[in-house]
């Protein structure tokens, strides 16, 4: 597995092996960061369920200010510590907060909805978030959903986007968030959300 594009183009990612974690295709990465474009630049990204990071990782390459991986598996979070210094990305504290300088990272070993819950109460503002639960986990799309449906966690101005299987079909509206697109490739999905406000 390698970074796609960016300062970090073609430098290779470590994973594990079996099937604990199921790292994101390079393709739909690249499908991904192609939606994104020039946005991710200066942004804050969290990467939630974030398995090896090659997603935050993509993020920090293509010119993320900053990049939160929160992955409760013992054995991601060591990967993704592993991942981030063979790229010497380094790794401070309160990066959502933008207190940090450009470029870094930061780890929480938590579940996905205690990190969310944590980044909240530290007044933490992202404006992407990439969440890629175990495919059989609805209930992991739907807490997390729910959950940036209703916090300040994501800016305004900010997009989630959830992989997913293609027959999984995510909700149209949670809270604040709404629908925007979803786009199939092969067996999986992308699922954009933005937020949207009364006027």
């Amino acid at each position: 597995m390698r970074v796609i594009a960016g300062k970090f183009r073609s430098r290779r990612l470590q994973t594990l092996r079996g099937t604990a974690l199921r790292p994101s295709s390079d393709r739909l990465r690249e499908t991904l960061f192609n939606i994104l474009g020039p946005a991710i630049e200066g942004a804050i990204f969290l990467d939630l369920f974030a398995g090896s990071g090659a997603v935050g990782i993509e993020a920090l390459s293509r010119g993320a200010w900053g990049a939160v991986f929160v992955e409760n598996h013992a054995a991601g979070a060591a990967l993704i510590s592993r991942n981030l210094a063979s790229l010497d990305i380094p790794v401070a504290a309160h990066v959502a907060g933008r207190k940090a300088f450009s470029g870094s990272a930061e780890i929480l070993r938590l579940d996905a909805m205690d990190a969310l819950g944590r980044l909240a109460e530290s007044g933490a503002r992202v404006d992407f978030v990439f969440a890629d639960p175990p495919y059989a986990n609805a209930r992991a799309y739907e807490e997390v959903l729910a959950f940036l449906g209703e916090s300040e966690v994501l800016a305004r101005s900010g997009r989630v986007i959830a992989e997913h299987r293609r027959k999984s079909v995510l909700p149209a509206l949670a809270g604040h968030l709404e629908r925007i697109r979803i786009v199939e490739q092969g067996d999986t999905a992308l699922t954009f959300y933005s937020p949207v406000f009364a006027a």
